[in-house]
């Protein structure tokens, strides 16, 4: 995997709902090389502020186009939202460790089970999308066309639970729905779909359900009750952590996380890493 510095021109920055955003970026070398679960480390402003940059999950890749999912929360992320179609991004890429997924995608008949906490949808769409198709090849040459995501949706077998406390803030249901996936949503207040957090339908989904892979991304609440149920069903589930960071590199120790193995470096070592191995 190779990682890169590159002056990217941005293709789009486009505000998906209220203060989420879509930025695609041409960078041929990194769409080559990105995995479902890494990111990419970006230089948001043009001068010295901020001073860090701001790592930001990989959310579709197409061609030599990558696209991110963003929530404009901070300064940073504020500055980012602000920046033009036509100008150039400094950015690092792609970074860490993503999802084991090649022997599912592989299958011929196989179910995996991708559970969504607010923005952990941004990770999961890029797996979603490996696992639909994953004859097309690491560049996914035609990835964000209409009539090739029909043909992938005759064999997807991914399920995927999305999480939110209301149905307004259910983040890319029909970007998942376009792949073919089965779709199940879960509102803490059952505005949409299933009452309850998406753990509980996930324990619901387990009940009829056995699959090959199941991954997780969201916040650490989710994740440790992911991890637990994992345990319980005897599933080795591959959660992506969100932890804040600033080298992005592996050098800093600020993101660091107890494992079995020791402290690990989220950004080096994960963001993905193996449910068995965390300790909470």
């Amino acid at each position: 995997m190779k990682t890169v510095q590159v002056q990217a021109k941005i293709i789009s920055n486009k505000r998906f709902k209220e203060n989420y955003w879509h930025l695609e970026f041409e960078s041929a070398i990194i769409a080559k090389n990105a995995l479902p679960g890494q990111f990419v480390n970006i230089k948001v402003g043009k001068g010295l502020e901020p001073l860090l940059r701001r790592p930001i999950s990989i959310h579709a890749v197409g061609g030599v186009k990558v696209k991110l999912f963003y929530q404009a929360v901070g300064i940073g992320t504020q500055i980012l939202s602000q920046r033009k179609s036509g100008e150039l991004l400094d950015i690092i890429g792609a970074l860490g460790s993503g999802f084991n997924y090649h022997r599912m995608a592989q299958a011929k008949k196989v179910e995996n089970i991708l559970v969504a906490g607010g923005m952990g949808v941004a990770p999961l769409f890029f797996l979603a999308q490996r696992l639909a198709s994953p004859r097309m090849g690491s560049a996914l040459p035609r990835a964000f066309r209409p009539r090739s995501l029909r043909r992938c949706a005759a064999r997807n077998d991914t399920i995927v639970l999305i999480g939110a406390k209301t149905k307004k803030q259910v983040l890319c249901e029909q970007e998942f729905k376009k792949l073919g996936c089965t779709l199940k949503l879960a509102t803490d207040d059952g505005s949409l779909g299933f009452k309850g957090k998406v753990t509980d339908l996930l324990k619901d989904i387990l009940d009829q359900h056995k699959p090959a892979g199941l991954f997780s991304c969201g916040p650490h609440s989710m994740l440790k009750v992911v991890s637990e149920i994992a345990r319980e069903n005897k599933i080795n589930a591959q959660l992506s952590l969100e932890e804040h960071m600033a080298c992005g590199l592996g050098a800093c120790l600020g993101c660091a996380v107890s494992t079995k193995g020791g402290y690990k470096r989220v950004c080096k070592d994960g963001p993905v890493f193996s449910s068995e191995e965390l300790i909470w």
